[in-house]
């Protein structure tokens, strides 16, 4: 039995009246759209209620579900201990869930994995319900309270994992038979107002209307479209709950609408319906992201430059074939292109350079020199693009399945200058590197998320090892950035 219906949530304490003390009345919008939520909870009376919080137990690598008989948990840590819950656990759709992830889930093309999927029980560090789920447990226990209750905490994996980890839950649910409704507890930015405990960024109100749009439409695909420095501007609450509840609802038609967004406290609270009906083949949103995905990164290899070309075509060749392309086997490859003339530099030129893999717009790899170690521009790349491949301690070596999908771009770099204050920085124009002795960091310029030379200084004294206060001595270099 398919899920009976889903709805998005926030969960701000001073939403109850043991704690807000007449401060809620701020938000009398959000309360009487979450009591029109529970209202339609109990209409629909599911057995079982699958809650996904970004206050669960959470892991940069791996989907938390809470394991056990049941857990209990109060608003002691907000001052009303009070307001306490006791929740039984859906042991049975647990372990189908589980099952499901032993089994191997989709890899981030599409394919069959041949691991498990990151997820499960292991790891519990506190049982006690988090007030991501208690809020909605306060709500929709006024109105309906025989259901059993699943809990699945987010993960920092990228937006499309968190999709198939609904799509998991999806399956499991049909497997079992269980009528479930879905609730994706989650607060929007936190950065909406000047006055708000978190002050206010540009990216805050535009988080919130874009959000709005694209759960308040049902048009999941949206949801894919916010990247992770945008999200972490917009100091984001719930965005991977929302994606995990979209991925419960693959492939189901679905009649969304938002009921209610204020942020009188400077967070933005937000709830949408959504009323789930039969099977809708046009609804099956990851996969469309991944065709659009793939259709935007052909379009754009095509128009690659030499130095991106000579990068690519040495990583593809290596992954397929083991072996070390040749700047004879480039050469000829190019002439036997439409590409435009080929650039001399590359082979007279010495230099350091950098080569920098991303997939689904988070890194996948970087690798670089800083001064020349090999006779020629192209060379340099060759050995960096190989090593930013297959040699980055930070990541597995690449498959060949990824190959469609890096986005690649080359620093060539000059030759590194001394300076004598961070008033010669700029992180959009100069690279830097830090010294200790023998530990040395480099970072490039014009990093996303990189806003300020204290973040570029500290994020490269962190990669060298450097501890905060050591003594440092910087140099600044200039790219050209190839893509």
């Amino acid at each position: 039995m398919p899920i009976l219906g889903a709805f998005m949530v926030p969960h701000p304490p001073i939403i109850m009246p043991e704690i807000g003390c007449g401060e809620e009345e701020k938000i009398s919008q959000t309360t009487k759209a979450y009591e029109q939520v529970a209202s339609e909870i109990a209409e629909l009376k599911p057995d079982t209620i699958i809650i996904s919080s970004p206050h669960s137990i959470m892991y940069a690598d791996y989907f938390h579900i809470s394991p056990g008989e049941g857990a209990s948990g109060d608003m002691s840590k907000f001052n009303a201990p009070e307001v306490s819950f006791d929740a039984e656990y859906d042991t049975e759709l647990v372990e189908k869930i589980c099952d499901l992830c032993k089994e191997g889930g989709p890899d981030f093309e599409g394919k069959k994995a041949s691991h498990e999927f990151p997820a499960g029980t292991m790891g519990e560090r506190d049982k006690n319900l988090d007030h991501g789920t208690l809020i909605p447990l306060y709500f929709i226990c006024k109105k309906y309270t025989d259901f059993k209750l699943v809990r699945i905490g987010l993960s920092g994996l990228p937006l499309p994992l968190q999709y198939q980890m609904g799509q998991i839950i999806k399956k499991a649910v049909d497997e079992t038979g269980r009528r479930v409704v879905y609730v994706a507890s989650g607060d929007l930015s936190h950065k909406m107002k000047e006055d708000g405990a978190y002050g206010l960024s540009e990216e805050g109100p535009i988080y919130d209307e874009r959000i709005m749009e694209a759960c308040g439409s049902g048009d999941f695909i949206k949801l894919f479209d916010f990247s992770s420095d945008f999200c972490e501007k917009a100091a984001e609450c719930g965005h991977r709950s929302f994606v995990m509840m979209a991925g419960a609802l693959d492939g189901l038609s679905v009649k969304a609408e938002a009921l209610s967004h204020e942020a009188p406290f400077g967070v933005g609270y937000g709830i949408c319906r959504y009323e789930v009906g039969g099977p809708d083949d046009n609804r099956h949103f990851l996969e469309k992201w991944r065709n659009r995905q793939l259709d935007e990164l052909k379009k754009n290899q095509a128009n690659e430059d030499p130095y991106v070309r000579l990068a690519r075509l040495t990583i593809n060749t290596y992954i397929k074939t083991g072996k070390t392309l040749t700047i004879d086997d480039f050469i000829d490859d190019f002439r036997e292109s439409a590409a435009p003339v080929f650039p001399k530099e590359m082979l007279s030129k010495k230099a350091g350079s950098f080569v920098s893999l991303h997939k689904n717009h988070a890194l996948r790899g970087c690798i670089g020199t800083i001064a020349p170690c090999f006779d020629c521009v192209a060379e340099e790349i060759i050995h960096n693009a190989i090593s930013a491949a297959t040699a980055d301690p930070r990541f597995p070596m690449l498959t060949d399945d990824e190959l469609p999908w890096l986005e690649i771009s080359v620093d060539v770099l000059d030759t590194p200058e001394p300076i004598s204050s961070t008033d010669k920085l700029d992180v959009k124009r100069y690279g830097i590197i830090v010294r200790n002795g023998m530990r040395q960091g480099v970072l490039l310029p014009n990093l996303d998320g990189v806003d300020n030379v204290n973040q570029q200084i500290n994020i490269a004294c962190q990669k060298a090892g450097i501890a905060p206060g050591e003594e440092i001595e910087l140099q600044r270099f200039e790219v050209v950035r190839h893509k």
